[in-house]
């Protein structure tokens, strides 16, 4: 239990189950949509547009396809995602985690194929979204997540070198190892133009990232590229003489002329693609209420995200789904509802129907130094270099998970990681104290339809006013983190101390670990105290060894429970609040 008593664990079961199902952005825009409002979304919705229009042309063009490809996607699906979805912020697109499934799908079934896996895709997400399946989804471990999205940015990197360096390489090998057995065989055919073409892309994105945070890096740096080999007519390899003239218009919605006795060869990539959706689109809704202090509905997000990769099949676009860097860039400029999202899509449309021509003078050495970014933002090397301090069975996992992504597959690397993960925690479990435990596990999404007020934890007697205590009991691993959520939605704004009694916490695993890192930190930045009492030791030193510079110093320690309410009587006392 959480608190001195035990948190609701479905707070929904009193209100109808469709409640669960309906928009964001229905239940935010009853309650009503001002002018501002709408200021505020317009100006968030602009800014990710400008973010995403590199990035939509960039990463289509790695997937194997073509640049219109990805701003179909980031339109078509993009718009949907926001206008049915279960976040108030969500941004979707087509996202750095599709490329190596989508290039395989296009070489293997061609474009075509690859539209019906993306349909196939979307069903299944409506149907797992119906059975509320996003409930499981939302506690794959850590290390694997890691591991595999680390392991799909060293694909992306290893496939720009070609366009980097201008090899002109026509077969690029699909392997990792081979491509570089490759590129080590034509270091002579680089392209001394494109290098430094791409190079200096690269270092002035860098460079607006040190010294202009705020400005729109990937756009600058495309712009400036265009512009470069326009004026001076580089003899480089562009949009323009790679792909033609991007269309200026959105193709009318069909189903591609396929031989459906192949529905079964692409059920796997169609699985992959299902499962590389949800998982990211509930982790960048989880990464974004993490930032607001609000709370998505995950399973009203599969159906969104099913519904938008079922369209955007069908205009001719790509896999897509939440992209958490355009959700964050969504939620630090300003945005209030998803009506930003759609906005985002509504701009995009308008550049594309404007500017469409103009995408021809970009260079794809500039779309290469984009990528190289994005698979760096990808590789998550500070959590990476966190992980690697858990466990020895954590630290397996995450290598594991890693190169199987590398040098075998997608799917295979992710069903080896969640197994490996599932037998870990078993023998962590058949190892650890026997602990009865009231917490329901799994939490339910919960119902905003009602507009019921929030239940708020009262402390016992003894404790001054603003400070309050939580006891975590049981084992606090990757399926249990959530309710730190939870905690943090329900305390009261003028609590300055948060006592939390670990005594009853047998084990802790990175997740764990790192969760309770991450709730240190908001709190300290909200002015917050956090005493962590009765602790065992060993929770205390691997919450010490999964710490980066920011968590460092933020927390107290305290063998017992009443040292820790003397503390905050002695050092946060005021008049003591009454009991229950």
């Amino acid at each position: 239990m959480i608190g001195d008593r035990q948190l609701p664990g479905n707070a929904s079961t009193a209100s109808p189950a469709w409640h669960l199902f309906v928009p964001k952005l229905y239940t935010l825009l009853r309650h009503g949509y001002s002018w501002g409002d709408f200021r505020h979304d317009a100006l968030a919705g602009l800014t990710v547009a400008i973010v995403a229009l590199p990035l939509a042309m960039a990463l289509a063009i790695a997937s194997g396809t073509t640049p219109d490809k990805g701003l179909i996607t980031a339109i078509v699906a993009g718009f949907l995602i926001s206008a049915l979805g279960g976040s108030r912020f969500q941004i979707g697109g087509p996202t750095g985690a599709f490329v190596v499934v989508v290039f395989d799908v296009i070489r293997t079934h061609g474009y075509d194929g690859l539209v019906i896996a993306t349909i196939m895709a979307g069903l299944m997400l409506v149907i797992a979204g119906y059975l509320r399946l996003g409930t499981f989804i939302k506690y794959i471990p850590q290390p694997v997540i890691t591991g595999f999205t680390a392991g799909i940015a060293v694909i992306i990197f290893s496939s720009q070198i070609n366009a980097f360096f201008g090899f002109g390489i026509d077969n690029l090998p699909a392997e990792v190892f081979g491509q570089w057995e490759t590129y080590l065989g034509s270091l002579g055919r680089t392209d001394i133009m494109t290098l430094c073409l791409a190079a200096g892309t690269l270092a002035l994105i860098i460079a607006l990232r040190l010294y202009a945070p705020k400005a729109p890096g990937f756009l600058i740096a495309l712009i400036a590229g265009a512009g470069i080999t326009a004026a001076l007519s580089l003899p480089v390899a562009t949009i323009g003489s790679q792909f033609g003239t991007l269309p200026r218009f959105l193709p009318m919605p069909t189903l591609p002329d396929f031989d459906w006795r192949e529905l079964p060869t692409l059920l796997p990539s169609a699985l992959t693609i299902a499962f590389l959706a949800g998982v990211e689109s509930l982790l960048s809704a989880v990464v974004a209420d993490g930032m607001t202090g609000r709370r998505h509905r995950s399973n009203c997000e599969l159906v969104a995200q099913g519904i938008a990769n079922m369209a955007s099949g069908l205009f001719g676009g790509m896999p897509a789904t939440g992209a958490i860097a355009r959700t964050a860039t969504n939620i630090k400029s300003g945005a209030r509802t998803p009506v930003s999202g759609m906005l985002h899509a509504v701009f995009l449309l308008l550049i594309m129907l404007l500017f469409a021509p103009l995408a021809a003078y970009v260079p794809l050495a500039c779309l290469a130094a984009v990528l190289v970014i994005v698979a760096w933002n990808m590789s998550e090397v500070d959590r990476f270099r966190s992980l690697m301090r858990a466990s020895i069975g954590e630290r397996l996992i995450l290598l594991t998970t890693f190169l199987l992504t590398i040098l075998v597959d997608l799917t295979l690397a992710i069903e080896v990681g969640v197994v490996m993960a599932a037998l870990f925690f078993m023998h962590r479990m058949a190892n650890a104290v026997e602990i009865a435990t009231d917490i329901p596990l799994l939490q339910e999404d919960q119902d905003d339809m009602t507009g019921a007020e929030k239940e708020k934890y009262v402390p016992g007697h003894g404790l001054p006013r603003g400070v309050e205590t939580y006891e975590i009991s049981g084992p606090f691993f990757f399926g249990t983190v959530s309710l730190l959520a939870d905690v943090l939605e329900r305390i009261d704004a003028q609590t300055d101390v948060i006592i939390i009694r670990m005594g009853r916490v047998p084990m802790m695993d990175a997740t764990g670990a790192t969760a309770l890192n991450d709730f240190i930190i908001r709190s300290h930045a909200k002015g917050r105290l956090i005493i962590l009492s009765e602790a065992a030791p060993g929770l205390l030193s691997q919450l010490e060894r999964m710490q980066e510079g920011d968590g460092r110093g933020r927390y107290l320690v305290t063998p017992t429970f009443d040292e820790a309410r003397d503390m905050a009587i002695r050092d946060y006392g005021g008049q003591d609040r009454p009991g229950r």
